[in-house]
């Protein structure tokens, strides 16, 4: 069975990525770390150990990590996720603890002890990984995989017009992942929006299952749900976190996938967090990349339907 470590800052969307990997069969969850993104770090690891509690699955170990970003301050998004992170509708209420150790030195132990098979699903800003990188270079070099949640991918950014939230929240993580030489592979923000997200009917359908994973899934992106309501008017819960679980999960989803190099800005603000994925194909530069090695395979298109039709399957199981 596939070992995998899960880096979170816990939100809604997230949570529903966490049920995924630990009702899957496909992995084994050796741990789950936290850190600060959408909520302030504390409330990232309750949403984490709230999570695992309610979903009848896996039950990995919890480390708590970095509480703020390399070289900014944070920027939270509790004007979507709510102030809780999962809604505000007192869901997290857990009873269980983290472990102790800090969540980087357990990263680096992982991959030391499983050397080449330990793949990272990051659906968070990476800081918890970029510290490990730039504490253990070596060991980190012996990480099978990243799975990243980030950047907009080929589209607009959801936080600023060229920037992906997990990615603006510390590019300065994000860049030294990108240049690590780790095997990456990139669910951009562009492909987890349409008919990837939940409409009405899919959260009637868990709400009727009275399932207790599966109503906590719905209930916890409440906030989500009405922030796409006043933004939009759409009856939608876009569901980032979930759709970058189910490429970790089931490969055959994806229909296209192009190596890239990816370059992150840091330095401009107006750029800050936006990463540059050139496919290969510009006419300017001669050789395609710039003289750049390619560092990240980017997902560019996955079969919906399928996708959602095996996520609710899951959630209701």
């Amino acid at each position: 069975m596939r070992k995998i470590i899960i880096d979170t800052d816990t939100g809604s969307d997230d949570a529903v990525a966490l049920m995924m990997a630990l009702k899957s069969t496909e992995v084994d969850v050796l741990a789950i770390t936290t850190v600060c993104g959408n909520v302030p770090l504390e409330l990232s690891t309750n949403n984490a150990l709230m999570t695992v509690e309610v979903t009848n699955a896996q039950k990995p170990p919890i480390y708590v990590g970095a509480a703020k970003p390399l070289m900014r301050d944070l920027v939270t998004a509790v004007n979507v996720h709510g102030e809780d992170g999962m809604g505000d509708d007192n869901l997290i209420h857990p009873t269980i603890n983290p472990e102790p150790g800090h969540a980087v030195d357990m990263i680096l132990d992982l991959v030391e002890k499983n050397s080449e098979e330990i793949e990272i699903v990051t659906i968070g800003p990476v800081t918890n990984i970029a510290l490990a990188i730039l504490k253990e270079p070596e060991t980190m070099k012996k990480v099978k995989r990243i799975y990243s949640m980030g950047t907009a991918g080929f589209g607009p950014g959801n936080t600023t017009p060229v920037a992906e939230f997990n990615v603006y929240v510390d590019a300065e993580a994000y860049s030294i992942m990108m240049q690590s030489g780790i095997p990456i592979s990139i669910i951009g923000f562009d492909i987890c929006l349409g008919e990837a997200a939940w409409n009405r009917e899919d959260m009637e359908f868990l709400m009727a299952s009275q399932k207790e994973e599966a109503v906590f899934a719905v209930q916890c992106n409440r906030s989500l749900l009405e922030y796409n309501l006043q933004a939009s008017g759409g009856h939608f819960v876009d569901l980032p976190d979930a759709v970058a679980m189910g490429v970790v999960l089931w490969d055959d989803i994806v229909l296209e996938d192009k190596l890239c190099y990816c370059y992150v800005c840091t330095t401009e603000e107006a750029t800050y967090g936006q990463v540059i994925i050139n496919d290969g194909s510009k006419l300017a530069i001669s050789d395609g990349f710039g003289g750049n090695s390619p560092n990240a395979a980017v997902c560019k298109t996955i079969d919906n339907q399928l996708f959602k039709k095996r996520l609710l399957e899951l959630l209701v199981i």
